[in-house]
């Protein structure tokens, strides 16, 4: 690992003022990538500014159906909530399903989303559930958020404080997971709500979190499972590696919205 400075942030005004002092600061909430790219040497930060204590970026509120989360919350923490669970079970399901118990302990929502890793859960949910992603200057709407491979619309030293959405009528979220990372190498948020239905795909698109409209409209007519089986995933737009080829993984976000789709119902 390269020299790096370490601060821990007192507030989140305190963090932002710290990163706008760094040549080449990043946030660090759980650490769970961004340490391990560190160790690699993959990434040479001049500054770590510490966020993963501050109370005002962790916590859920339930209003009615408006459910908000901050940004510091753990998985863990997600998948344990009782009044969660009961209004959107399929966020704490995922919540539940994210790595190991020492990565849902450590880990936040608002790390994971900020990375936006390919194969990422919380990508998928915040696409599938239209939800509002939060930031110290704006409140942006997921489709707006998810910008590409492990990229997103934050601006630099932007900080992801929360997110929010309207719980669904009917949700649910399914994935095949890397036996190993326990990543997805396919994994399919449905919902239906008001503005519809959404279908949102992780760990399979080449260039990250996508919503397949094909399905969207699909279910929109008839939610069952049977409805979406003359919907194509576009091979040419699907990752290939060693753990899968681009037609495998095109044939497991079949599955795996067939699956979800009958789970929600």
């Amino acid at each position: 690992m390269y020299p790096v400075k370490y601060h821990r942030a007192g507030s989140a005004k305190e963090a932002q003022a710290l990163m706008k002092k760094a040549k080449d600061g990043k946030y660090l909430a759980g650490g769970q990538t961004l340490l391990a790219t560190m160790k690699q040497r993959l990434a040479a930060p001049s500054d770590l500014v510490d966020i993963g204590k501050l109370k005002e970026l962790k916590g859920i509120k339930i209003a009615g159906k408006t459910v908000t989360i901050g940004a510091a919350t753990t998985h863990g923490e997600i998948a344990a909530n009782a009044k969660l669970a009961k209004l959107c079970p399929a966020v704490t399901h995922l919540a539940s399903h994210i790595g190991d118990p020492a990565v849902r302990a450590m880990g936040t929502i608002g790390g994971s989303i900020a990375n936006n890793d390919p194969a990422a859960d919380w990508p998928a949910a915040m696409l599938g559930l239209g939800a509002t992603i939060v930031t110290s200057k704006r409140k942006l709407p997921a489709d707006k958020f998810f910008t590409g491979l492990f990229e997103t619309a934050l601006a630099d030293g932007e900080l992801v404080t929360a997110v929010t959405f309207e719980a669904p009528a009917r949700a649910a979220y399914r994935k095949f997971p890397n036996p190993a990372s326990r990543y997805a190498m396919a994994g399919v948020f449905v919902s239906a709500g008001k503005g519809g239905a959404r279908v949102a795909v992780t760990g399979a698109g080449s260039d990250g979190v996508f919503r397949h409209a094909g399905m969207e409209a699909a279910l929109g007519g008839k939610w069952s499972p049977d409805a979406i089986d003359g919907e194509k995933v576009d091979e040419r737009k699907m990752l290939s590696d060693l753990h899968g080829d681009a037609k495998y993984r095109a044939n497991l976000v079949k599955v795996m919205a067939r699956r979800a789709v009958a789970d929600a119902r």
